[in-house]
């Protein structure tokens, strides 16, 4: 099978020519054929196997083809996304995509003035990449309408709830016309996602080319066991005993980023951070000196998570496990990517232990243990499977009290011989609130 045969026009082979590609992955040979059709449809496919081009180069061929030209301010296809990061990566697949076609594209976020952006609207956008937030901004100052808007793309929908955006898609959905093709594209679908798909689209097509929420088979997982307070000496070790050239390493929380790039900093290895309280300049200036091997060691928070296209990216490490199993999906995603292999590593701890269960159970897959010598953690972290279950060993028979306070400690008024562990607390998935849309009977297009 080849690009041609799926029915893409000329302008497009050329560019995709210029690019590279040569055969369309599974997602891309069922997708385009479905956008061009006119239907709506929810594709779910693993990281890296080419879900932008997916939408991106029917919706630009149909773009091309049908509708009238945009007028001022409006815009005719929407593509929403979770973070500025994947903005900017969507919109230069776009742009490169859309090199021979007389199509204007354009991509909108926060955390950068909103005056500049404003400008660009005045005449009119093709095909627009939007965070939510800034879009609503755009629109309620009216710099942007939606009268004209043909498609809607939602891509990584339940990272735009994870990250608490179903307020605004639900108020981006009563913007729109009930007249469009819409759109959703995600690596995972959790029931909050489909039970959205089921609100805003009308009769989709389901595209699933490879088992749900399984992590691609390129990518090479294992993890370390470590006490919490020995993450950082670890991930020293791990890098200088593995030479590690280039790694991208996700940690839980903003505090924890700046944390770890100092202590790198501080012994002399190249690193640098992203997050969300950085200024979008900052954060691209990080990405883009990683991209080009300038700085060795990328930490971030899940802000990351989706959105970095780093060609080749060797390394993925999981210094702190994430809280949504899903994110570990999308996290080991930046490497092994478009055919390549790739190797991800986890420090894990004894309190995170059901953070893995989670991630085991939804990979349906039980990670590969090793322990570090000199590492090994004096809290042991129980056994999980990919059964769900946190396989506990017997406990040891209690110590009768002694006199004088010997042979035991006390602990939450019990007594616990002084080698066992305590169970680690049960972690807690975050409630995400889903949009509820008007599903009353909308028009199709003719």
């Amino acid at each position: 099978m080849t690009f041609a045969t799926l029915g893409l026009i000329e302008p497009l082979l050329r560019s995709l020519e210029t690019l590279g590609y040569q055969t369309p992955t599974p997602v891309q040979a069922q997708a385009i054929p479905a956008v061009l059709a006119g239907r709506d449809l929810m594709a779910a496919a693993q990281t890296g196997t080419g879900k932008t081009a997916g939408f991106a180069l029917p919706l630009l061929q149909l773009l091309a083809m049908e509708g009238p030209k945009v007028t001022a301010n409006s815009v005719r296809a929407l593509i929403l996304v979770p973070t500025r990061e994947l903005a900017e990566q969507v919109h230069e697949a776009v742009r490169q995509y859309a090199e021979n076609l007389p199509l204007r594209t354009y991509a909108v976020y926060g955390g950068v003035s909103i005056n500049p952006q404003m400008m660009k609207l005045r005449s009119g956008v093709d095909l627009l990449v939007a965070t939510p937030g800034r879009l609503l901004d755009l629109f309620r100052q009216n710099a942007l309408k939606f009268n004209q808007l043909q498609t809607l793309v939602l891509d990584e929908a339940d990272r735009m709830l994870d990250l608490g955006f179903s307020e605004e898609l639900a108020n981006i959905y009563r913007a729109l016309p009930s007249r469009r093709q819409t759109l959703l594209f995600s690596a995972t679908f959790s029931d909050d996602i489909r039970l959205l798909a089921g609100q805003m689209l009308n009769d989709p097509l389901t595209i699933e080319v490879s088992p749900r929420n399984v992590a691609a088979n390129t990518v090479k997982q294992w993890i370390v066991t470590v006490d919490k307070k020995r993450k950082p000496e670890l991930f020293v070790h791990l890098m200088r005993k593995g030479k590690w050239k280039q790694v991208l390493v996700f940690a839980k929380t903003r505090n924890g980023v700046d944390a770890l790039v100092d202590k790198l900093q501080g012994l002399g290895i190249n690193a640098d951070g992203i997050h969300g309280d950085k200024p979008q300049a900052t954060r691209q200036r990080a990405l883009d000196r990683f991209k080009a091997s300038e700085v060795q060691i990328l930490v971030a928070t899940d802000v990351a998570a989706r959105g970095l296209d780093i060609e080749d990216l060797p390394l993925v490490v999981n210094f702190d496990l994430p809280i949504v199993a899903e994110d570990y999906i999308h996290r080991i995603g930046r490497t092994g990517r478009a055919g390549s292999t790739g190797e991800a590593i986890s420090l894990v701890c004894a309190d995170e232990v059901n953070l893995l269960s989670a991630i085991e159970t939804l990979t349906r897959q039980t990670l590969k243990r090793q322990n570090e010598p000199d590492f090994e953690p004096e809290h042991r972290v129980p056994d999980t499977d990919a059964s769900g279950q946190v396989v506990k060993k017997p406990k040891k028979p209690k110590k009768p009290k002694a006199s004088g306070g010997g042979g035991g400690k006390r602990n939450l008024g019990r007594w616990v011989d002084s080698g066992e562990v305590a169970p680690a607390e049960p972690s807690i998935k975050p409630v995400r609130k889903v949009p509820v849309f008007n599903t009353g009977p909308r028009k199709r297009k003719p």
